[in-house]
């Protein structure tokens, strides 16, 4: 079923339906009975009736009575439900990688207490997004909402399964830390449940050997209403207990996941934040010479997003591996990843995806990689990561902008003739290198849900970046 008008007016499913997820505040967007119609319109889109489809939650309060009003709607649909309870995304994405099935992860990642979200994947944690299946879920369950869910003849079964300690051994499968040398590590799990699967993959609470790991932890205890801070280390502020916590106890580095512990980001011994795109050059390479070691002469691909620094495609290209520039999304770049066969694929907002993960993003097996590498060589974290820092970047700058085509109108004049000029998401303008003329290029995106412009601006030098910066926020905010 796809959008049409045949969708009951008063649904309030337009707002929960985002471009990649569902989300929204609990209560007022998202209740059980929507949960439920969700869930048989999920069942119906996918084609699971007869089939299993895995459950999985976080820490939020509204989670587990959440995911038990999604296993009543898949049932009621025929599908049986394996529920896997409290779990990270990546966790969830390996279920349904493992177990060829559908899968359902209720999260709100980063936001606040009060929100929460649906995360959906095709078997084989194949991401849905508006135009790959959310857009039928919504309107199926449109209709669901406005006339009750109609049970089928056969209803779906249902079986709880601890998948914790499969997904640990399957991640250290994939990176080996027992032959690094000695490393004290910091994590903040945000009271989110990095605080559940840290202890697993890089301690020896699954039952797995000790790696040669000590590990600080900070906000290990789950807690929906994130009493610390928010479970967001993309805004600097979120990451400031911790840079203080690796300074104090001369830590070797620290790592901060999100809410549902999907994505992670990395500080150096100095309290400093690694960018992610250093992260995701390192981590590429590693990927590449892994591939080249399976098979000397493949063709190998790395996705990296456009707003990623230039060191990415500059250090796949190095490599000798071929770098593919993408939108910015995790179900597009998930779906660019099968479609290209990409090893990897790393993005700006600390999202990495591994071919052997399914394709899917995991920040856990991020993090081991540079643990790996790290932990394989000498020098402290600074000078490594200094190694794939070589351009200032500006960070993602929003700004609001009540006439977004005014705005971009503006941008277009000022930089003709002197830059060239790309649609591919949003614009990015790419100035023409010449003579003594720096590189330099920016990035304004529009918001999804907000009348936002996004900047982003990286330069040769630091002081072309600034004023490429000063000059694109002038025009946008004119």
């Amino acid at each position: 079923m796809s959008s049409n008008s045949n969708v009951p007016s008063n649904s309030s499913l337009d707002a929960v339906v985002k471009t990649y997820d569902i989300r929204g505040l609990v209560g007022k967007d998202l209740t059980e009975e929507v949960v439920t119609a969700i869930a048989a319109g999920f069942v119906d889109e996918v084609g699971a009736a007869g089939e299993e489809v895995i459950v999985g939650h976080d820490m939020r309060d509204s989670s587990p009575t959440f995911a038990a009003a999604f296993a009543r709607g898949a049932q009621a649909r025929g599908a049986n439900v394996v529920s896997i309870g409290l779990c990270s995304t990546d966790e969830s994405y390996y279920a349904s990688g493992a177990l060829a099935s559908a899968a359902a992860m209720f999260t709100a990642s980063h936001n606040p207490a009060t929100y929460n979200g649906i995360k959906l994947s095709r078997a084989g944690a194949q991401g849905l997004s508006m135009n790959t299946g959310l857009a039928g879920v919504r309107d199926r369950a449109a209709v669901y909402l406005h006339d009750g869910v109609d049970p089928v003849d056969e209803q779906g079964g249902f079986r709880e399964v601890d998948v914790l300690a499969d997904y640990a051994a399957y991640l250290r499968s994939l990176v080996d830390l027992s032959v690094i040398r000695p490393i004290t590590v910091v994590v903040d799990a945000g009271n989110g449940m990095g605080g559940l699967t840290v202890p697993a993959v890089l301690g020896d609470a699954a039952g797995l050997p000790a790696l040669p790991l000590t590990i600080i932890p900070m906000y290990f205890e789950l807690d929906g209403s994130f009493p610390n801070h928010e479970a967001n280390p993309l805004d600097p502020k979120n990451l400031v207990d911790l840079q203080r916590a690796v300074v104090e106890h001369g830590a070797d580095l620290g790592l901060a996941f999100d809410g549902d512990a999907d994505r992670c980001f990395v500080v150096d011994e100095k309290g400093d934040a690694v960018t992610p795109s250093a992260v995701a050059a390192i981590v590429a390479l590693r990927e590449i010479a892994r591939a080249r070691r399976e098979d000397p002469d493949a063709d190998i691909t790395v996705i990296h997003n456009l707003i990623t620094s230039n060191v990415v495609p500059e250090t796949i290209e190095a490599a000798g591996a071929t770098p593919l520039r993408t939108r910015v999304g995790h179900t597009l770049i998930k779906d660019a990843m099968r479609e290209s066969g990409a090893v990897f694929g790393g993005e700006h907002s600390a999202h990495y995806y591994f071919r052997d993960f399914w394709s899917a993003d995991n920040g856990m097996l991020a993090a081991m990689h540079l643990l790996a590498e790290f932990g394989g060589q000498d020098s402290p974290l600074s000078e490594l990561s200094a190694r794939f820092t070589p351009y200032p970047m500006s960070g993602e700058i929003n700004s609001t902008v009540n006439d977004v085509p005014a705005a971009f109108t503006r941008v277009v004049e000022a930089f003709t003739g002197r830059a060239e000029f790309d649609e591919l998401d949003g614009l990015t303008v790419t100035g023409f290198v010449g003579g003594d003329e720096p590189f330099w290029w920016f990035s304004v995106r529009p918001s999804n849900t907000e009348p936002l412009l996004r900047l982003n601006v990286e330069a040769a030098d630091l002081a072309t970046m600034q004023r490429i910066r000063d000059e694109v926020l002038a025009l946008i905010r004119a």
